[in-house]
């Protein structure tokens, strides 16, 4: 099931960009994007000045003149490595919780789409506040616990062997929590928070495979900033809702 779910999640992307044009749903992108933009550059200035802060505090750790070219080098190297890491954790989680009223739209008009059914929801200033409280809440406890599964990984990355195990659960950590945080979009209309926790769980595969293509789109320069979070919450809807619908229709 896990690998079907993935699969699928992976598939549905094609179909959200045939969405995007069908439904109009272009227009809901642009205040996304320039909150992308202005996180994404905030955090590569902070990034730039930082790194080379960390490099000088990792080679502090040696204490002897020979071999300390080699050694600064190399954390410096660690420096960027560490930086980049939980750059993009805390960007991608950033950017999901403030663009939540944003991507409701676009999840709202797909879910309309596909289940023929209004939504019983009010375009007012209290529901987008309590979508963006909810986007924060839900992404601030993704965060703390994504970065307190990430840094024993990251340290066991240095370690010959074991390097290749936590590499892997490194991209499974960081495609997990970036899907959960676009099926929230979705399931923000029909769990509570704790809700939603249990259900993203119990579909792992949608929460990796939809995360797992978030992720790579965050690696194009520019254009994964500006479209990977407005694709990515289209596509987990589309699997968000089929698998709602398949547990309504099991209950009726």
């Amino acid at each position: 099931m896990f690998f079907k779910d993935l699969s699928q999640a992976i598939g549905s992307y094609g179909k959200a960009f045939g969405l995007f044009s069908k439904l109009g749903l272009w227009r809901f992108i642009f205040i996304p994007v320039l909150i992308g933009l202005l996180i994404g550059a905030g955090i590569l200035a902070l990034a730039y000045g930082l790194s080379d802060n960390i490099g000088d505090y990792l080679s502090s750790f040696w204490p002897w003149e020979f071999g300390s070219e080699t050694v600064n080098s190399i954390g410096h190297f660690l420096g960027g490595v560490i930086v980049l890491v939980f750059g993009l954790i805390i960007f991608k989680h950033a950017v999901m919780a403030l663009s939540a009223p944003f991507m409701a739209p676009i999840s709202e008009k797909i879910e309309i789409h596909l289940t023929g059914r209004a939504l019983d929801k009010t375009d007012t200033p209290k529901e987008y506040m309590r979508v963006l409280i909810r986007g924060i809440r839900i992404n601030v406890r993704n965060l703390l616990l994504e970065l307190l599964i990430t840094i024993p990984l990251l340290l066991m990355s240095f370690i010959p062997i074991l390097n290749l195990v936590s590499t892997a659960l490194l991209i499974y950590v960081q495609s997990y929590y970036a899907g959960f945080g676009n099926m929230d979009y979705t399931l923000e209309r029909h769990r509570d928070v704790s809700g939603s926790v249990k259900f993203v769980s119990k579909h792992k595969g949608v929460a990796v495979g939809n995360g797992l293509i978030f992720t790579l789109m965050l690696a194009i320069p520019f254009i994964g900033i500006c479209l990977a979070l407005p694709f990515s919450a289209a596509a987990a809807t589309i699997d968000t809702v089929g698998k709602l619908e398949s547990k309504a229709l099991v209950k009726k």
